[in-house]
């Protein structure tokens, strides 16, 4: 008796663990799903937030409450710091909508994720240079925040994409450098004078100039090669007439000038 009550037992949790699980937002209409999803937004529940987004857009495929839930499951994975689901999310709106009327935000949001990527928590924390790290990122978000200036220039977003490009010069410059600099230390001299080359033709108004033109000099002169070495430093003086490069070398690599940003 005792056998047949256990087993009567076993089987009743087995069809309650096997029972569907119900959905509770499964008759609501797309403005109580997108409201409680705004909800989990504003209370930073950036995953619940994402799941309720992705049964709107499920649900309601055409229209404005699919393009907007889109739009907000890219903010709530790049809030969530999840950039490649933030990208691969902004990726597909810009895809399937090329004429949108917030393309100008899709654009700026995808430089912001690649943006934020150089200057993360643990970049901050870690006092890591974002020009040490990989420029593949720098990159694009430079190349997403210059199509919101070139096609939006009267765009909300556009003053704060133009200051961010303005940044990101400045750090692929740094970049550059930073590659001349250990090519130099490491006595590959030619590889040094030529990273620093490309800093003095691609990026000819960022700081990052003055020492490139020093690299050059000193790198030309221990291979020999005067008359370029001479050169260079006829361009560093004419440019920068007050540099203490000279006096002061090449510098270390814990310069923190993109605290400036912050």
């Amino acid at each position: 008796m005792s056998r047949a009550i256990l087993l009567a037992a076993f089987v009743s949790i087995a069809a309650a663990c096997s029972s569907p699980k119900i959905d509770r937002t499964a008759d609501w209409p797309p403005e109580r799903l997108y409201s409680e999803a705004k909800g989990e937004m504003d209370g930073g529940r950036w995953g619940e937030a994402v799941k309720l987004l992705e049964a709107l857009e499920s649900r309601y495929p055409f229209g404005r409450w699919a393009q907007q839930a889109q739009l907000d499951i890219a903010y709530a994975h790049y809030k969530d710091g999840d950039r490649a689901q933030a990208l691969i999310a902004i990726d597909r709106f810009i895809r399937m909508h090329p004429t949108h009327e917030r393309l100008d935000y899709a654009y700026y949001l995808k430089g912001l994720v690649n943006f934020n990527e150089q200057l993360g928590p643990f970049a901050a924390f870690g006092g890591q240079d974002p020009a040490e790290r990989d420029p593949k990122a720098l990159r694009e978000a430079f190349d997403a925040f210059r199509e919101v200036v070139s096609r939006f220039p009267d765009s909300r977003y556009a003053s704060d994409a133009q200051a961010r490009m303005r940044y990101l010069v400045n750090s692929m410059a740094a970049s550059e450098l930073h590659i001349a600099r250990y090519y130099f230390s490491r006595g590959a001299y030619l590889a040094a004078a030529n990273r620093a080359q490309g800093i003095v033709v691609d990026y000819q108004q960022t700081p990052a100039v003055e020492e490139a033109l020093h690299i050059m000099i000193q790198s030309y002169d221990r291979l020999g090669l005067k008359d370029l070495s001479a050169d260079a430093q006829r361009v560093l003086r004419l440019n920068f007439p007050n540099s203490d490069v000279a006096a002061s070398g090449i510098r270390g690599n814990d310069r923190r000038w993109w605290h400036l940003w912050r």
